[in-house]
């Protein structure tokens, strides 16, 4: 058998395995599938989480442990394991050139394959002063990211009421799109262009291959110079000359395509015949990464943290403090696919740079529904806690500590119904799910302009009661801004936000409130 034809079965089964764990991290299949795996297997989350937070989160030790048969044997996880670079290939497989000379120059090693090295390094540091930046790139998140938010409700555009596929509405869904299939379609005037030139993970595994033991190996004696090897090389790592290690996929295509067997995957060959480093790019490029990034990570400032946060940004339950969020959130968007209610939507600018395409709570699109907790269970890194429905509800052993409060609902009098229209309206108390109930109302009775009498009951918030789940916002209905809001103040995650809601003196709060300003 072919060892191509065995390579093909690899990417066969793991893409199907991928889509398999995308499809049921849904409420109703997950059933505790690991559909984290493709995440956790990947290397460059495992190493960049450990850079910003100095620990390893567990479940993310077996994607370093894939590091050690990448020092045996190349990088052999781009054409093998990778659902992201099988898409690739499989693209230019089906809409790429079929002329064989073209082929052969457009595999030919490019300085553009420089470019994935900068942005490794830029990322990098960046994640040394404590911002992880990997999943605007990394290709798991990206692929996770692009099927979540984009791909799959795109499906169900076209097959409505599908029995697998929910539709949802995701903000930026058009720019992860968009993305995607600018990089997919670049494999037309560029076979494998993503892989080659921009992904990190890529440059990460490049980096380590230059000391793999085992490596694709020209015999110069045999070899008659015809390049035939190149017709379809997927890293261009010019086999037909000396071999850039780092930029080898261990895809075999050069072993099958020699016509007179000079090419073998050897170990410890001659070293005369390899390029083992990879091609890193110019001085001034790196170093311009390299402050660049240290540059924005010391100016991060500008996004949300814990001393300056933006009132819009309400994380998930049980998600940890904001600095420590945006230290381990890797922008995979599993918690988005998983939300039974769609609530959860990845920001654009809301959480500033730093934050894009973290999760958030929108309240007009949905709601944080009392009894799931799902958010933290796919979550591969830690940045959303794993609780169970008691810890969040604040029932049996936690009671005494109390429900997790991802914010509080506050009214706006001048679009409530009853406080300024003189209308009855007792939606957002009906359906506010703690108990007792966090909002409640009085009775009044108030002379119309017409005069005549009404009775009416005006809606009040318990901020001690309120835990921010916002189904009252949703369910308001007053269009456009609706009269009852829910702002992060007040979440368990943060003392600082939480001083806010205490019964501390008038001092306390009114230093409180120029600090804030």
């Amino acid at each position: 058998m072919r060892i191509t034809r065995v390579r093909i079965v690899s990417q066969t089964f793991f893409f199907c395995l991928f889509l398999f764990f995308v499809i049921i991290t849904d409420l109703r299949y997950l059933k505790g599938y690991p559909v984290s795996l493709f995440l956790e297997l990947d290397p460059l989350v495992g190493f960049a989480t450990s850079l910003t937070t100095g620990t390893i989160y567990k479940s993310l030790i077996l994607g370093l442990v894939l590091l050690i048969p990448t020092l045996v044997l190349g990088r052999f996880f781009c054409n093998w394991i990778c659902p992201y670079g099988t898409l690739h290939q499989f693209t230019r497989f089906l809409f790429g050139s079929r002329d064989e000379q073209w082929n052969i120059d457009a595999n030919r090693f490019r300085h553009l394959q420089q470019l994935k090295y900068v942005l490794l390094v830029a990322m990098l540091v960046a994640a040394l002063f404590g911002s992880l930046q990997i999943g605007l790139l990394d290709p798991i998140c990206l692929f996770h990211r692009s099927m979540s938010t984009a791909i799959l409700p795109g499906i169900n555009l076209l097959l409505p009421d599908s029995f697998y596929i929910k539709q949802y509405f995701h903000v930026g869904a058009w720019l992860v799109g968009f993305i995607l299939f600018f990089f997919v379609g670049m494999n037309v005037i560029i076979p494998r262009f993503f892989c080659r030139a921009v992904c990190p993970l890529g440059a990460f595994l490049g980096f380590l291959s230059r000391f793999s033991l085992w490596r694709i190996e020209r015999d110069p004696n045999t070899c008659i110079d015809c390049d035939a090897c190149l017709k379809n090389c997927q890293g261009a790592s010019d086999p037909h000359t000396q071999l850039r290690k780092s930029e080898c996929f261990v895809c075999f295509e050069c072993i099958d395509d020699c016509p007179v067997d000079a090419i073998s995957f050897s170990f410890m060959p001659n070293k005369a015949h390899e390029v083992s480093g990879p091609p890193l790019p110019g001085r001034r490029a790196a170093m311009g990464a390299l402050f660049g990034m240290a540059g924005y990570a010391v100016a991060r400032g500008s996004g949300d943290s814990d001393s300056n946060f933006n009132k819009k940004v309400i994380r998930p339950p049980g998600s940890v403090h904001e600095d420590g969020f945006l230290e381990r959130c890797i922008k995979c968007d599993q918690c988005i696919r998983v939300c039974p209610t769609n609530v959860l939507q990845p920001t654009l600018m809301e959480a500033g740079l730093e934050g894009f395409w973290t999760p958030i709570l929108n309240m007009k699109i949905g709601y944080c529904e009392l009894n799931c907790t799902l958010c933290g269970q796919v979550c591969p890194t830690g940045a959303i806690q794993r609780i169970s429905i008691e810890e969040k509800n604040g029932r049996g052993e936690f009671a005494e500590q109390g429900p997790v409060r991802i914010g509080t609902a506050f009214y706006d009098h001048g679009r409530c119904l009853p406080w300024t229209m003189e209308t009855p309206c007792v939606v957002c108390e009906e359906v506010c799910p703690t108990s007792p109930k966090a909002i409640y109302s009085r009775e009044v009775t108030i002379k119309k302009r017409d005069g005549n009498m009404i009775t009416l009951r005006r809606p009040y918030v318990d901020p001690s009661l309120c835990i921010g789940c916002g189904i009252c916002e949703h369910e308001c209905p007053v269009k456009d801004h609706a009269a009852i809001r829910v702002t992060a103040i007040g979440e368990t995650r943060s003392d600082e936000r939480r001083l806010l809601m205490d019964g501390g003196d008038t001092s306390t709060l009114l230093d409180l409130v120029k600090r804030k300003r």
